[in-house]
């Protein structure tokens, strides 16, 4: 029993100090978050720069994994290049020992209850009086952090020293220190924490459960562990990101191969050279050694390593449209005919997205096989809903990109003019997208609600969103033989829903209580489906009918937006 307890105070331990290095990140991140991308995009200009921007950051956010994922997104985003993200990489790997020191010398050295505990009642204090001020409530959340850390710190600690008195560790004396570095690895991959992982092999030391070389080859384990949650992160991302990814990885991997290899030289530097008798300190030492030699050894590389990265996942495709990617914006003829089938396969994305969120079966469009063979390839299906709308946003953009490149004056007017309409049939299109992305929170309060006045309207509205998309696609695939008057019954019957819902829902409220926060996401909602819908069928207009009946379309006066 006594056995079981120190394991679980270790793991409460463990669970406090994750939760501490949370509401430390957090705080800092909203007390200056913009601030810190803001600082890491000025200091890219070079590599050094790159590399004293990533050490910083690193050391007061207290995490190298967020400023990785960090530096994956400006990657991805064209903001950096491969060089010098690679520099970034490596001064957030030494930037991360600082939360090592930090740990050894107050964790270890000075009483935890003197500050930890007067950290943590100061917190509660001022998020119970100023739990309304953002900026007190996150600094609030630093402090708790700050004395949840080393609280933690002191469950890992006395339950080690505990569990070294009821069980003879001597045992484990001759035991090869690639048992260590594997034990290092697999607590960093499960927790995802390098910081988590070395101040648990601290108080391992501390206790005498582990030998200096054996919590050395732990903290080697850690920093092969630590790249997992990158290679994670970038699995679903573009080429730039796999090859930072891999960067890394290869990074760490050299790094420490060549510090299992020579640890016994590197520990005898550290205790006979630089005269570090107290194993703490020679632990965190060790860890800023091997991370400072990473540096000193692919600086000079950085160049021809990134000349290498980039040569690799070139399949990836960084497009998100499917038909002009390849075809030049001048060649008048084919870039207007290879538009129109970009703009058809952005209407039936758009559509696809909306009904998503509406929880609506796509078997209501009308299936494109060749449109779904592309979703397969760019891996769309699997995105998440915000991941789907960003990358509806960005093949919108690639669409106006190409519009602004064409030869409007190419001597053929009705080009022209298709053109233009098939941008304005976008422009609406990504209009009715983001009103259903707005409302996307009302439909899953409307949906789960308890009352049947909001529920029933949601259902009901669901339903009259099917019928309206299946008969829309109809029009989209030509299957309505007057499109003209297809779309004009369709606007008829969403301005006709529009104000029957409204008022069956004021006369259904009348019966039921309701507070006005419901009354208001009700009538919201209402007003911006209305708004998606109109938006919806505009898009389709422009893009099914010629100038001349789009024109005449748009001037009957109920129909113009």
């Amino acid at each position: 029993m006594e056995i079981a307890g120190n394991i679980l105070k270790l793991l409460g331990g463990v669970g406090l100090f994750l939760y501490a290095m949370y509401l430390i990140e957090t705080a800092i991140k909203n007390l200056s978050g913009r601030t810190f991308k803001l600082f890491l995009q000025r200091f890219t200009k070079n590599k050094i720069k790159a590399i004293f921007g990533g050490a910083v950051v690193t050391g007061l956010l207290q995490s190298s994994s967020l400023v990785s994922l960090m530096v994956l997104s400006f990657v991805g985003a064209g903001v950096l290049n491969m060089k010098n993200a690679l520099a970034v990489i490596l001064g957030a790997n030494l930037g991360t020992t600082l939360d090592s020191w930090i740990v050894a010398t107050l964790g270890f050295k000075v009483d935890i209850d003197s500050f930890a505990f007067p950290a943590v009642a100061v917190a509660g204090l001022m998020l119970t009086l100023f739990s309304k001020n953002k900026k007190v409530k996150n600094i609030a959340y630093f402090l708790m952090g700050f004395g949840l850390l080393f609280i933690g710190i002191s469950f890992m600690k006395l339950s080690v020293e505990a569990q070294v008195k009821e069980f003879d560790f001597a045992k484990f004396a001759g035991v090869s220190l690639i048992y260590f570095l594997v034990i290092g690895f697999v607590i960093t991959t499960l927790i995802q924490s390098s910081s988590a992982t070395i101040a648990i092999t601290l108080s391992a030391l501390s206790a005498g459960a582990v030998t200096f070389p054996a919590a050395a080859a732990m903290v080697i384990g850690s920093e092969i562990g630590t790249t997992i949650k990158l290679v994670l992160g970038s699995v679903s991302g573009n080429s730039a990101k796999k090859q930072v990814a891999l960067g890394n990885f290869l990074f760490n991997i050299f790094t420490t191969l060549l510090a299992f290899i020579f640890l016994k030289q590197i520990l005898a530097l550290i205790i006979n050279v630089f005269n570090v008798t107290d194993p703490l300190m020679g632990l965190v030492t060790f860890q800023s050694l091997i991370n400072l030699f990473s540096i000193i050894v692919f600086f000079p590389l950085l160049n021809l390593f990134a000349t290498f990265l980039e040569g690799r996942f070139k399949q990836t495709d960084n497009y998100a449209t499917a038909f002009i990617k390849n075809v030049s914006a001048e060649e008048s003829g084919i870039a207007a005919d290879l538009l129109k089938k970009e703009v058809d396969y952005f209407i039936y994305n758009s559509m696809q997205f909306n009904l998503k969120l509406f929880e609506i079966e796509e078997s209501v469009l009308t299936k494109n096989e060749k449109f779904e063979i592309i979703i397969h390839d760019k891996k769309v299906t699997g995105k998440t809903i915000e991941e789907k709308y960003n990358y509806l946003k960005q093949l919108q953009g690639e669409i106006q990109s190409f519009y602004i490149k064409m030869a409007v004056d190419d001597g053929n007017e009705n080009h022209s003019n298709e053109s233009e309409q098939l941008i304005a049939s976008v422009r609406s299109c990504m209009l009715a997208t983001k009103c259903i992305h707005d409302i996307a929170p009302n439909i899953n309060d409307l949906l789960q609600s308890s009352k049947n006045i909001k529920h029933d309207f949601f259902l009901e509205t669901r339903n009259e969103t099917k019928e309206l998309y299946h008969q829309m696609s109809l029009v989209m695939n030509g299957k309505e033989e007057n499109i003209f008057q297809s779309l004009q019954q369709l606007f008829n019957q969403v301005e006709k829903n529009f104000s029957k819902k409204l008022n069956e829902f004021y006369k259904a409220a009348k019966s039921v209580t309701l507070n006005e926060l419901d009354i208001t996401t009700i009538i919201n909602f209402n007003r911006e489906l209305f708004t998606s819908h109109k938006a919806m069928i505009m898009a389709i207009k422009d893009f099914s009918l010629d100038t001349r009946q789009a024109k005449e379309f748009n001037d009957i006066p109920e129909y113009k937006t």
